[in-house]
């Protein structure tokens, strides 16, 4: 088979890995080699369905010996496989960079033979890229569950970002869907690479002399969601627990594609893009708005709003904690206003110390009026009083209106 063949079939096999987007890292050049993995390098250019495509996103190889009922390069499906050589892979990323295609590589494979041979070959891959091409580009790659922790270190030492996949959000549903794999096998390497994170880091504060990085922009992981029973309340717990115990730079999380025939399987006409895009969001609260997961949801609300954004969702469940002075609360409580966000808050607690905040000036600074004027006082005053029981259909999004509109035959129209 030659060469452009196994990039189509081996290209195609990836597309169903998300987690490959690059925030860059601090990795320091060799004198006459080429590429650049800092922030500054790496291009971020983005598909329609939300993938960075500034990598070469491709698999080692999508022979594997697990059976796995989601996903398309299982054992049992009848596909066209292919498989690439250390060389092979080199040489792709080197001509691919000369011709200004892409920045960087993203590395995935299926599991051929064992889980220790095919890390120490997606080792051999970024060892030679980076000792004998000289390339100092980003490198994304995975770490292989069930290979050896030196394996796993040493790739580590030539990677930016490492990924483990948890494939699903709890270990019935690994039992059910994925039998041959075990769960300790894939958070066993992710606590292993959340430490080394830590420690590096621990490290470069103490030390003066140069040390070896590992990791550098942090490892990730991905969730398929979609595939099996799960509440959204046991999924945004679950990334809750990953976060604090793992060390994760992030999650991603990806809607079930229904790609195989399978009884264990959910029957849907169209993968959960709303659940993806609303633990999108639940995400970002718990990572940057300083809520918990209990706050978000719990065992009497255990699924996200199709509606509303999670904190547009909070916010009408809990009316006592509004409304908010906007020029005396805390930067805290501004971040759990509807329609603003981490920088909006910012600027509003360092403006209001020289002058005393109007309506005028939060849409000046960028808040999202429509949604947060019900939530707000300026100067004591409200901008459109807060009314718990009419407020959800004034902060329902213009496309859910209008659509509710059409299909409702007592709708009156305007003309």
């Amino acid at each position: 088979m030659d060469i452009i063949e196994k990039v189509k079939i081996l290209s195609d096999a990836a597309k169903y890995d998300v987690s490959c987007s690059s925030s860059g890292s601090s990795r320091a050049n060799t004198k006459g080699g080429i590429g650049n993995a800092a922030e500054s390098g790496i291009c971020h250019s983005w598909a329609d369905d939300g993938r960075c495509i500034s990598l070469l996103k491709i698999l080692y190889t999508n022979n594997c010996i697990y059976d796995c009922a989601y996903c398309h390069n299982r054992r049992g499906n009848d596909i066209k496989r292919a498989k690439f050589t250390v060389e092979e892979i080199c040489e792709l990323t080197i001509n691919f960079y000369r011709r200004n295609y892409i920045e960087g590589l993203f590395l995935s494979s299926g599991v051929f033979s064992s889980p220790d041979r095919t890390m120490e070959e997606i080792l051999q891959v970024v060892k030679k890229l980076r000792e004998e091409y000289h390339f100092n580009g980003y490198i994304h790659i995975k770490a292989i569950p069930g290979a050896s922790q030196e394996l796993i270190y040493q790739a580590g030492l030539y990677a930016d970002r490492m990924s483990v996949n948890i494939e699903l959000p709890s270990e019935q549903s690994l039992k059910l869907l994925a039998p041959e794999k075990k769960r300790v096998d894939i958070i066993k390497p992710m606590q292993f690479i959340g430490s080394q994170c830590s420690n590096y880091e621990e490290e470069k504060k103490k030390r003066y002399h140069k040390i070896p990085k590992f990791v550098p922009a942090g490892h990730t992981t991905q969730m398929i969601v979609g595939a099996s029973q799960e509440t959204d309340y046991q999924i945004v717990s679950l990334m809750e627990s990953m976060y604090q115990k793992l060390n994760l730079k992030r999650i991603y999380y990806s809607a079930y594609i229904p790609v195989n025939k399978d009884n264990r399987l959910p029957v849907i006409s169209a993968p959960p893009l709303i659940k993806e895009n609303r633990l999108y969001q639940a995400d970002w609260l718990l990572r940057f708005y300083k809520f918990k997961a209990d706050e978000i949801l719990n065992s009497e609300n255990p699924f996200l709003d199709d509606e509303l954004d999670p904190k547009t969702a909070w916010a009408i469940r809990n009316p006592h904690f509004f409304p908010l002075e906007i020029n005396k609360a805390s930067y805290e409580e501004i971040l759990r206003i509807p329609g603003i966000g981490v920088k909006s808050a910012l600027r509003i607690v360092y403006s209001r110390r020289a002058v005393s905040l109007t309506f005028d000036t939060l849409k000046k600074i960028g808040v999202v009026m429509k949604r947060a004027k019900f939530f707000i006082l300026c100067q004591g005053k409200y901008l459109e009083q807060f009314d718990v029981e009419n407020i959800r259909p004034l902060l329902l999004p213009e496309s859910i209106i209008t659509k509710k509109g059409k299909n409702d035959p007592n709708q009156l129209k305007l003309f």
